[in-house]
């Protein structure tokens, strides 16, 4: 059907049309998710069956530890040719023809509907018709593309209003909100961001010093490290509480990974070790904390 033909239509016939289609549409979604099982059975069994013939390969040409008379091998390596050949033909079956392979279209997942959507309209210059009718519209195509946005840096403006009673002559204003760093300019946010680049993705502060000077903000690798030291500084009590709640458990898994540690004053390096405690898969408190150690002494251990 042309556009010619859809124009001679009333509104009950185009109506009618679309709930047509719109019905063969879901016709062809069932055809196509019953063939997505199929295939998904069919390699199942595919990987069972090679997994088979594998296992059968090795019986039949690898070396074998029993020692077994001339009758006896014969009759293992009739048998296992017979599977063998049972296998072979059940892959083959199993396998698509040439032609169904051709068909075959690689499945494009769809985008995760969790992300935040912005429609973009594309419509018609003009919707009457060269008859002079005015077109309505029975339906849409709707295609879905993948965007990014890089990261944006904001500014929070801190204003505090200052108010005085002029008849006192007093003056009041709001006291100053707690940071983290006392008179710093990153917000916790800021932090949180370079502390999980840092440590979750591996990213290294002269890599993110690089990533803030693309954005024009001239923050060195030195206040990088020193906004790190400072969240150390004031995660450590939950940090202890965490280690605390960590050696409650009834069972606990321990390893140590070596280090070099700078002797203060000495110019020289010694091995130290850095120890990971964590709970079991069966404890109902999932963490991991880490310790470090100037050696393996008892002491650090306990």
């Amino acid at each position: 059907m042309n556009p010619a033909d859809l124009d001679a239509l009333n509104p009950e016939q185009l109506r009618a049309l679309a709930a047509q289609l719109i019905a063969e549409v879901k016709e062809k979604e069932r055809e196509a998710s019953e063939r997505d099982r199929e295939l998904h059975f069919r390699q199942t069994r595919i990987d069972q069956l090679t997994h088979e013939v594998s296992i059968l390969k090795r019986q039949q040409f690898g070396r074998r530890s029993e020692q077994l008379d001339s009758e006896q091998m014969n009759l293992l390596d009739e048998a296992i040719d017979g599977d063998l050949v049972a296998i072979e033909m059940e892959l083959g079956q199993l396998e698509p023809t040439r032609a169904e392979r051709q068909r075959e279209q690689p499945k494009r997942a769809p985008l995760p509907p969790q992300l935040p959507r912005t429609d973009v309209h594309h419509e018609p210059d003009s919707t009457t018709c060269q008859c002079g009718c005015e077109r309505i519209r029975i339906g849409e195509d709707v295609s879905e593309k993948l965007d990014y946005t890089p990261g944006v840096f904001t500014v929070e403006r801190h204003i505090r209003g200052k108010w005085v009673c002029k008849a006192c002559e007093t003056l009041i204003q709001a006291p100053v909100p707690p940071h983290v760093i006392d008179k710093g300019m990153p917000t916790a946010g800021l932090l949180a961001q370079v502390l999980v680049a840092k440590y979750g993705d591996h990213l290294p502060l002269y890599r993110q010093e690089q990533i803030f000077g693309r954005a024009g903000l001239a923050i060195p690798r030195s206040t990088l490290g020193a906004w790190v030291g400072r969240c150390g500084v004031q995660l450590q009590p939950l940090v202890d509480a965490l280690g605390q709640a960590i050696r409650q458990q009834a069972v606990l898994h321990a390893d140590e990974t070596p280090v070099q540690m700078l002797s203060p004053g000495k110019g020289k390096t010694h091995r130290a070790y850095l120890w990971a405690y964590t709970s079991t898969q069966f404890s109902e408190l999932r963490a991991v904390v880490y310790d470090f150690a100037e050696s393996r002494a008892g002491a650090h251990a306990r």
